[in-house]
């Protein structure tokens, strides 16, 4: 049950990261989160463990925190300032994958010992990033327009829970679905992949639940003045 637990603290930790990011620099610590999140999640997900019972790959917390981020923004600052965090996070990924292909094309040295590691890392990450890209703008778009219907139908402050969950596990579904498709088929067998994609939704779930209180706290937060829109 070590991954589990240990699982659990660290999709908390990654929460409280967030809020001490937005309660020190305000939105801007929002939009660099954004693309803080998306390259580190892209870089966790080649990693595979086991939790409760079936693979799965790590990535999960992390990305999570970019939908969090970005209702956030949907509820203090509006649609279009989530908009510009999604474009932010896609093109940040876009520029890291770009940039590591280019570096592994660099003829190391004798004496360089990194090539080999950075290689196994980086040479799957173009799949991978396609497949993230992909399920990226589809998932956070829909998280957006979602989570800005969902606040005209239910604008209380007591209802941001039905806002941040409603859309985030919706917009998550089509992002796994996406994203393994892409990145997974016929990289694992079928009954693994199969075994990723429940895992991958069933985390995922639960992070967009436990995001939730956090949400509620960054409201709370007072808008700087130079976030004031």
């Amino acid at each position: 049950m070590f991954n589990e637990w240990f699982g659990l603290l660290f999709a908390i930790i990654n929460f409280i990261l967030v809020l001490a990011m937005y309660r020190l620099f305000g939105k801007t610590g929002l939009f660099v989160w954004i693309g803080f999140s998306t390259v580190m999640a892209n870089l966790q997900v080649v990693k595979t463990i086991e939790m409760f019972g079936l693979t799965a790959t790590l990535g999960n917390a992390m990305y999570g925190t970019a939908f969090l981020v970005t209702d956030i923004l949907n509820e203090k600052y509006g649609k279009e300032e989530a908009k510009k965090a999604v474009w932010l996070g896609f093109f940040t990924l876009l520029s890291m994958t770009l940039i590591m292909q280019m570096v592994l094309m660099f003829k190391p040295h004798e004496t360089d010992f990194a090539q080999e590691s950075l290689s196994t890392l980086f040479s799957v990450l173009p799949r991978i990033a396609a497949g993230s890209l992909a399920a990226y703008l589809v998932s956070q778009f829909t998280d957006v327009y979602i989570f800005t219907y969902l606040k005209k139908k239910f604008p209380k402050d007591g209802q941001f829970w039905i806002r941040n969950n409603g859309s985030t596990m919706i917009s998550q579904l089509l992002d796994t679905l996406v994203f393994t498709s892409i990145a997974f088929l016929g990289v694992f067998p079928l009954e693994e992949w199969i075994q990723i994609f429940i895992t991958t939704y069933l985390l995922k779930f639960i992070v967009a639940v436990l995001d939730t209180p956090f949400g509620y706290i960054a409201k709370r937060f007072p808008v700087k003045d130079e976030d004031a829109v």
